[in-house]
C-alpha cells in the first residue's frame, strides 16, 4: 500500500521534510537568543541611563575596551575641545531619517589624554563631499557629559571602513584609528554628548536609545517551532492522501477489469 514511498518524488519529499525540522528548530532558538539578548541589552541601557554620571577615566583608558555593562553609561570629563582636528562620520541619520554626518571632536582632558566626543548630527550637502559648516562648541575649559559607547567596528556595525574618503571624513568612530591620526593617547570608545546643549540647536544631540521595545523575536521563535511541528503533520496528511488516491485508482481499475464485455 505504501510502496510509493520508495518513488523518487517521495524519497526527495521525505528527505526535505527531515532536513527542515531541525533547521526550523535551530532558527527558533536563534530568534529566542536574539530575544534574550535584546531583553538583556534593554536592562543594561536602562540601568546605565538611570545611574549618576561618573568620570570617563574611571570606566575607560587609552587602548581599553568599553565593557558591555557600561554601555550608555553617563560619564563626565573636564577639558577643552580641539576643533582643529574635528572630523565628521559619514552616512548617519537623524530622528527624521535624513542623511548627514555625526560630528566627531577630540576633547583634550586636563591630563593631556583625549576623549572622542560625538557632538551630534548635522545635514550633508548634495555632494556629500565638502566638509559641512559646523557651529563651534564652547571655548575654553568646560565639563561635558555624555553616554559612553564602545568603538565602532565593521564586524559589529556592518559599516565598511571605506578608504579614500574626502578630507576629514570617516566611516567609523574608532579610538585606535583616532590615536594613530592624532598621535595622542585616546581613551577607548567615545562619548555621545548630552551636555552642554548647543545654543542654536546644531549639531543635533543624539536621542536616548530605545530600551523598552523587545522586538518580534520571541514571536518569530514560536512561529519557527510551530512550522517545525507542522512539517511531520503535513507529511502524514500528504501520505494518507496519496495512499487514498492510489487505493481509489486501484479499485477503479479492478472494477473495470471485472465488468463483462459488451455484446
Amino acid at each position: 500500500m505504501y510502496r510509493f514511498l520508495w518513488t523518487r518524488q517521495w524519497v526527495i519529499l521525505t528527505i526535505v521534510a527531515i532536513a527542515l525540522i531541525p533547521a526550523m528548530i535551530r532558527l527558533g532558538f536563534w530568534q529566542l537568543h536574539r530575544h534574550e539578548h535584546r531583553v538583556a541589552l534593554n536592562e543594561v541601557i536602562s540601568a546605565s541611563l538611570a545611574a549618576r554620571p561618573v568620570p570617563a577615566e574611571s570606566l575607560t583608558a587609552p587602548g581599553a575596551t568599553v565593557k558591555h555593562a557600561d554601555l550608555y553609561r553617563k560619564v563626565t570629563a573636564k577639558g577643552h575641545f580641539d576643533t582643529a582636528n574635528e572630523e565628521v562620520v559619514r552616512r548617519r541619520t537623524n530622528a527624521d531619517d535624513k542623511v548627514g554626518y555625526h560630528v566627531l571632536t577630540p576633547f583634550v582632558l586636563e591630563d593631556g589624554k583625549v576623549l572622542m566626543v560625538n557632538r551630534g548630527w548635522v545635514p550633508a550637502d548634495a555632494s556629500q563631499t565638502a566638509f559641512p559648516k559646523i557651529p563651534a562648541p564652547e571655548r575654553g575649559e568646560i565639563t561635558v557629559t555624555g553616554r559612553l559607547m564602545p568603538d565602532e567596528t565593521t564586524a559589529d556595525s556592518g559599516i565598511k571602513n571605506v578608504k579614500g574618503l574626502p578630507d576629514r571624513q570617516v566611516m567609523l568612530i574608532n579610538s585606535v584609528q583616532q590615536a594613530e591620526r592624532l598621535g595622542e593617547e585616546v581613551l577607548g570608545g567615545y562619548v555621545q554628548l548630552t551636555s552642554p546643549v548647543p545654543k542654536d540647536g546644531s549639531p543635533e544631540l543624539l536621542p536616548e536609545p530605545e530600551h523598552s521595545d523587545i522586538g518580534p523575536h520571541l514571536a518569530y521563535a514560536v512561529q519557527w517551532w510551530l512550522f517545525a511541528a507542522g512539517v511531520p503533520v503535513g507529511w502524514v496528511v500528504l501520505l494518507r492522501r496519496e495512499a487514498r488516491e492510489r487505493a481509489q485508482a486501484a479499485a477503479q481499475a479492478g472494477a473495470q477489469e471485472t465488468e463483462p464485455a459488451s455484446v
